[in-house]
């Protein structure tokens, strides 16, 4: 079985290349690195984070005598992902980069570089991968906290058949103590924090750099009051909490004017008068098929531990056709943003996801 590893530098996807050494010592295993930094586009944001990437990269592989290849993918990273967050930015609406990253790159434009040559392609993602009756599906691992099915609910039946997560059914604590334990040379490094593999790169950066900085007021909700300023309302999303520099607070974003450059903001009592509990979404991706409506699920907003139980229905499709669902959930959420992603569980099977559709012209 010929098998390729995406290597990004980091713990995770350097233990899962020992990790399948060890379990799969027969196979014909080889490295990939994804070079995707845009030198010209970023370089204003630091040095090229890929060259101490690539010298982990090379330092894993080596002892175990696999062979490293890299492959550029900057032209497929702009038109596949970058190009997508900053649309998203420009209309007001939340990203979620890495979903994407995961779809068109990792498993997308990889695999249309590659694929032909390889029979499975593992990389580091904490999700476990399981297959019945010829349908593969995707599960949560684990550990909750490092669980990333969040970012792979938009990967198709097709990539879900050919991925490989070597250590998505281990604990953090279990990957690096494999790393310690042979001793990786990355196995006191840091977790990436950026987005996809731009891990050196903060996010606030990476949106300044394509949408500049624009002053504009932070008001409060129930007094219409001027608490601060902001330096653009592309820098936030809807029940952000820190980055607002406002004191006496907590304060939450509960409104962004991207016309007037407007973000309102409230207190504890008055965010949690605004949240929501009922919202749609729009044009699903279902990993290894829908399930019957109406469903009963539980869902995350965002990535991390925190699962809700939700009722979804299908409703009328949208004026271009897209599918639209109605999810209603077991208890209210104020950070429901549009363009962000909800994510469907029945149990521990991620069913996919989909965008969080918007409830009002020229605001979000």
């Amino acid at each position: 079985m010929k098998i390729g590893v995406l290597l990004s530098g980091g713990v995770d996807s350097s233990a899962a290349l020992y990790s399948l050494k060890e379990q799969m010592p027969d196979a014909d295993i080889t490295a990939y690195y994804l070079k995707i930094w845009l030198e010209d586009e970023l370089a204003s944001l630091g040095s090229c984070p890929w060259e101490e990437d690539l010298e982990y990269a090379r330092a894993v592989c080596d002892p175990v005598s696999v062979p490293l290849k890299v492959i550029s993918l900057q032209k497929e990273y702009w038109d596949r992902v970058v190009s997508y967050t900053v649309s998203e930015l420009r209309a007001g609406r939340t990203p979620s980069p890495d979903i994407f990253c995961n779809r068109r790159i990792k498993f997308g434009a990889f695999m249309d570089r590659v694929g032909e040559s390889l029979d499975k392609v593992a990389s580091g993602h904490y999700a476990v991968i399981s297959e019945e009756n010829g349908l593969f599906r995707i599960r949560r691992s684990p550990d909750p906290i490092k669980d990333q099915t969040y970012f792979l609910s938009h990967l198709t039946q097709e990539q879900a058949s050919l991925a490989m997560f070597p250590v998505g059914g281990m604990m953090k604590e279990e990957v690096r103590a494999l790393a310690h334990r042979r001793d990786l040379a990355n196995k006191a490094r840091k977790d990436s924090q950026g987005i996809c593999f731009l891990g050196k790169i903060k996010y606030s950066d990476f949106v300044r750099h394509y949408m500049g900085e624009k002053e504009g007021s932070i008001i409060e909700a129930e007094t219409g009051r001027v608490l601060g300023t902001h330096k653009g309302t592309w820098f936030y999303t809807i029940g952000q909490r820190s980055g607002l520099g406002l004191s006496g607070g907590p304060w939450y974003v509960v409104e962004r004017n991207r016309e007037e450059n407007v973000i309102t903001v409230a207190g504890s009592p008055a965010a949690a008068a605004v949240a929501r509990d009922t919202f749609t979404v729009v044009n699903p991706n279902w990993i290894s098929g829908p399930p019957a409506f109406p469903a009963r699920v539980v869902l995350k907003l965002r990535h991390g531990p925190k699962l809700i139980e939700a009722d979804v229905r299908e409703i009328e499709s949208s004026p271009d056709g897209e599918q639209r669902l109605e999810i209603r959930m077991a208890e209210a959420d104020r950070g429901i943003a549009p363009g962000q992603f909800a994510v469907l569980y029945d149990d521990d099977i991620c069913l996919g996801g989909a965008m969080v559709e918007d409830q009002s012209l020229g605001r979000s």
